[in-house]
């Protein structure tokens, strides 16, 4: 064995990690630990089931699995793994001199990529940075997507062949539990643990707020553009379906012989499917938590505004020009054409009539700044994600501490491309990975801000998983709760700054009456 080797004995087995090299020093990984059993054959569409035990030292030192998902020439992804069916495996990262017992606090990565693309894998997701200090342990987690995840095929269950539904949400749960019974074993403490993600992954963040399987899982929060209300019923859901099925030239009678399809076949069907539903339903997502009734109630926003939410501390915002990214990949997810939001508007009102929405007037002078252009991609900024982080703090703030920032950063790259501070370009700022090889964020320069920017949203991030407090670093802001008196907010930027009430002309438009709208 050489001497760089880790084994860590599991509650299903042995597991052998490595050292991997840190800014002249190592730290720990275990790569690639098996939480469930492979999701193949009979367990396709199915919940997680436990893994089955082993007694030799299983290699944890490379990825697992990434979970098979269509390819997408505008959004290419370094998965940092081959894909493949047996995808639910978890990493765990932490500094070389972390020991069982250490009580370190842990946090738990749910990656993004609308639901259908992402890994744990990814060289952006590497853990080095964010353990190096020796402040805590952080686990990056895999779950299934699309529509091996969330394609919802209850309403054609059969005495022949059931099937569940949320089964992308339940991977998280599991991964969960998971956590709360080995994590100690790696020096982390189960006891404080950090649900943090971004885009989807901060979906589910938000959405496992709302559940009440979740209680006790975590301790507390953070959501990175999470489109909170991107949650639908069993009707829409049956859509997709059924759009699915035909797809595959099956009948609903015949979808008990979807756990056979092969899976190229299978992630054909759900490209077309989503790429097909924003276009049809401007401003809606083809694969997503739905409310069944069961483990999820009822739509995470409203639960946070009726004061049931879990009562745990709650870091959430967005990045200031989310939807530009879009634009710029040319996607069709977000509504950023007038066209397509006018579309929206009339879908929403000819599907809910009695809903009050903002009228010309009210989003006129919300947005009377913006030139067309940017009026457009600052609505799809606020509809998709902005505002429904803002209702959803507004309501948790009632059951525990919810810190909302704003992240206004944008190195000169972005600048020039006109993106801004698009959506996810806040994640190698907080995962220290600025300048990684593939990353061209600095290739204008601008290296220095980016780094002290990325330092003080580190300190903040690790400080809330260690203390339940976003603290900066010496001399920078204290960053206070949101309270409905001040509404205070973090900008993110060359410096830190709190702001209150930045979101006055838009909740002022939106009203809190379009949660239930998506």
């Amino acid at each position: 064995m050489a001497i760089d080797e880790q084994v860590v004995e599991t509650s299903y087995g042995p597991v052998r990690g490595t050292d991997v090299a840190w800014q002249g020093g190592r730290v720990k990984a275990w790569k690639g630990i098996r939480y469930a059993a492979p999701p193949v054959g009979e367990l396709r569409f199915r919940l997680p089931r436990p893994p089955r035990p082993w007694t030799e030292v299983a290699d944890a030192t490379g990825f697992g699995p990434a979970c098979p998902q269509p390819s997408f020439p505008t959004m290419p992804l370094d998965l940092g793994a081959p894909q493949g069916d047996d995808c639910l495996t978890l990493n765990v990262w932490a500094s070389s001199d972390t020991e069982p017992g250490d009580d370190k606090p842990v946090m738990v990565w749910l990656h993004g990529g609308a639901y259908v693309l992402g890994s744990a894998s990814q060289p952006l997701y590497d853990g080095r940075r964010l353990v190096g200090g020796g402040d805590v342990v952080v686990v990056t987690v895999n779950y299934r997507l699309g529509a091996l995840g969330f394609l919802d095929l209850s309403s054609f269950n059969t005495a022949r062949r059931r099937f569940d539904s949320n089964a992308g949400l339940h991977d998280v749960l599991a991964a969960l539990g998971w956590v709360r019974d080995n994590i100690a074993a790696f020096g982390g403490d189960p006891r404080r643990v950090t649900l943090f993600g971004e885009s989807a992954g901060a979906g589910i963040v938000t959405t496992l707020l709302a559940c009440p399987a979740a209680e006790g899982l975590f301790a507390a929060a953070i959501a990175q553009s999470s489109p909170a209300t991107s949650v639908y019923d069993r009707d829409r859901a049956r859509r997709v379906a059924s759009s699915l099925l035909d797809k595959l030239a099956m009948a609903p009678s015949d979808a008990d012989r979807l756990v056979d399809v092969p899976i190229p076949a299978l992630l054909a069907a759900s490209q077309r499917v989503f790429e097909e539903v924003p276009v049809r339903n401007p401003g809606t997502l083809a694969f997503v938590p739905i409310v069944d009734g069961d483990l999820l109630p009822d739509y995470p926003v409203k639960v946070a505004q009726q004061r049931r939410s879990h009562p745990v501390p709650l870091i959430i915002g967005t990045n200031r020009h989310e939807a530009a990214l879009f634009r710029l990949m040319r996607s069709p997810l977000m509504p950023i054409t007038p066209r397509a939001l006018t579309s929206m508007f009339t879908q929403i009102a000819a599907e809910q009539p009695d809903l009050q929405l903002p009228t010309e007037e009210q989003i006129g002078s919300a947005y009377s700044r913006s030139r067309r252009r940017a009026r457009s991609l600052s609505i799809a900024t606020d509809v998709g994600f902005r505002m429904p982080s803002v209702w959803l703090a507004e309501g948790h703030s009632h059951v525990a501490p919810v810190y909302l920032y704003r992240f206004d950063y944008a190195a000169p790259l972005l600048k020039v491309l006109l993106v801004g501070a698009a959506h996810a370009t806040e994640l190698p700022y907080v995962w220290g990975n600025l300048g990684a090889p593939k990353d061209p964020t600095l290739k204008l320069g601008g290296a220095r801000t980016a780094k002290a920017v990325s330092k003080r949203v580190r300190t903040r991030w690790l400080n809330f998983a260690a203390h339940a407090k976003p603290a900066g670093p010496p001399g920078e802001p204290d960053w206070p709760p949101y309270q409905q008196t001040d509404r205070s907010c973090l900008l993110i930027g060359r410096r830190d700054t709190v702001a209150h009430d930045v979101d006055a002309q838009i909740r002022a438009a939106w009203g809190s009456e379009m949660v239930s709208f998506r």
